[in-house]
């Protein structure tokens, strides 16, 4: 890094703590003052936003520099499992991190009056030029397709899909494990033995410690996909804690924000996207959008402009699109800007990746085998972009992951895929039907017996991963959090296909 880039980072570090501290006034000051220095905070954090409007892409598309090529080159990610080699990744040392005490204040985001959604408008108008902030809170997504997650809709949406009251214990429970490993500073840690308490000595701590936005984004998404949020919700304080964590460690990267990070790379960006753009579409709260449409910004410029894909360390995996797509999705639903050209880049890497019918996917396009775990990420992806239910491909690899099963303990074998498990559950869910009822009943069963029931690893889990290379590096943490949310699945996101379906206004098909 060269010293401007330093100096540039230190001024940037000098903000945060200054922001930090000017929050902490909103406890103290007269109420007469809260609404104007909200007023004020927000304008300015929009003014840091302000960048050129992107240009459009067009058919003539050429290989570019990207804001990311600026950050420090990660070697190791706990998803990155599928079909890495130890060519591609050499082992980082992670020094041994002590607990530190840091007292955090979990109200700020309370402490500031809410904008209404006029005064946010008439701020952006005074401090952009027309467009520059896009339709922000005002595209066709208004978050009901993840509203759901609350109430008569969560109860209803429950039963329906096949949840019980053991999965639904079962969720608690381990959103009980999550919050207790909660860090004072608002955020988490992947090896969860790190902070204060003596509850932390559950085994299979993950080794990727300096990945502290992956963790609390993975942390955060369960707790929202329960129908918490920092303004309702029995874990409220928490999601407020976390969501503040990940405010403060932003970073403006280009014209948007980036969450990149030592140890979690295009992974922690793509996983903290997918919580702020979800914490924004539950609360709409304005406070929030800058950030949430900022990460969006962030994923658009760093897409590869040759193949369509995300990268990682080298060319783009299918790996790495999962979470990008699902952070894209977030953010239509949540009604932020997304460019159409996003869209359309993404369904040519699709393609790069997919067989010709497109009913199995690869890891990335120069490999020959497709991957039961790449195929599920790969069908996601076309059902978000709008590929019909009926499509002989969608079909037929349905077909293939039902056929498959999830992926459990057998004949003494103690790994079990929960990446896979995660991914081929949503599009089994949403795909619907006798398929869905057999991979819900068995998986559901499974995740419900297999949950850990005793001592400070209650409510968790722990599988191996069969490479054994995904697991140890997220640990207890990213594997409690993806089957939590696989437990979710019955409310998380409203129904793609059927009559309570969702219009989707970026079909691709």
């Amino acid at each position: 890094m060269t010293s401007a880039e330093n100096a540039s980072q230190e001024n940037f570090e000098d903000e945060v703590v200054e922001t930090g501290q000017r929050m902490l006034m909103f406890s103290v000051i007269p109420s007469w003052m809260i609404s104007f220095i909200g007023h004020v905070a927000l304008i300015v954090l929009l003014a840091f936003l302000v960048m050129p409007k992107k240009e459009e892409i067009t058919t003539a598309i050429e290989a570019s520099a990207t804001p990311g090529e600026t950050l420090e080159t990660i070697d190791l990610d706990m998803a990155d499992f599928d079909d890495a080699t130890e060519e591609e990744f050499s082992e980082v040392e992670f020094d041994d991190v002590m607990p530190v005490e840091v007292e955090s204040d979990l109200e700020s985001l309370d402490s500031m009056e809410s904008l209404e959604s006029s005064e946010f408008v008439g701020a952006e108008e005074m401090l952009f030029d027309e467009g520059t902030f896009g339709e922000i809170g005002t595209s066709s997504g208004d978050g009901s397709e993840i509203g759901g997650r609350t109430g008569a809709s969560k109860s209803s949406a429950l039963k329906k899909y096949g949840g019980t009251d053991a999965s639904e214990e079962a969720v608690e429970l381990a959103l009980q494990w999550i919050v207790k490993h909660q860090l004072p500073d608002g955020g988490w840690n992947l090896d969860h033995r790190m902070g204060p308490g003596d509850h932390r000595d559950s085994p299979n701590a993950g080794t990727l410690s300096e990945a502290r936005n992956a963790a609390t984004a993975l942390a955060l998404l369960p707790l929202l996909g329960s129908g918490n949020t920092h303004k309702v919700g029995k874990y409220k304080e928490n999601v407020r804690g976390g969501l503040e964590y990940l405010m403060a460690a932003a970073k403006r990267d280009g014209r948007g924000i980036s969450f990149m990070e030592k140890g979690g790379s295009t992974y922690s960006h793509g996983l903290c996207s997918i919580a702020i753009c979800e914490a924004y579409g539950m609360t709409r709260d304005p406070r929030l959008a800058p950030f949430a449409q900022g990460v969006i910004w962030f994923s658009e410029d760093f897409q590869d402009r040759q193949s369509g894909g995300w990268r990682y360390v080298r060319a783009p995996t299918m790996s790495v699109a999962s979470w990008q797509v699902m952070a894209l999705k977030s953010a239509k639903l949540s009604g932020l800007s997304v460019n159409p050209q996003t869209w359309a880049l993404l369904d040519k890497f699709l393609n790069s990746v997919s067989d010709v019918d497109g009913s199995a996917y690869r890891y990335r396009p120069a490999n020959k085998n497709s991957r039961k775990g790449m195929t599920a990420i790969g069908l996601l992806c076309r059902m978000y972009t709008g590929r019909d239910k009926d499509h002989p491909g969608m079909r037929k690899g349905v077909e293939s992951l039902s056929e498959e099963g999830p992926d459990l303990y057998e004949g003494g074998d103690d790994t079990s895929d929960i990446y896979y498990n995660y991914y081929a559950t949503q599009v089994m869910k949403q795909y619907g039907g006798p398929m869905w009822d057999k991979w819900n009943d068995t998986l559901r069963d499974h995740l419900v017996e297999t949950q850990s029931k005793e001592g400070n690893s209650a409510g968790s889990w722990y599988f191996e991963d069969p490479m054994g290379t995904s697991s140890p590096k997220g640990g207890r943490l990213y594997t409690t959090a993806l089957a939590c949310m696989t437990l979710e699945v019955y409310y998380r996101y409203l129904p793609i296909y059927g009559d309570e379906s969702v219009s989707d206004s970026f079909r691709l098909d």
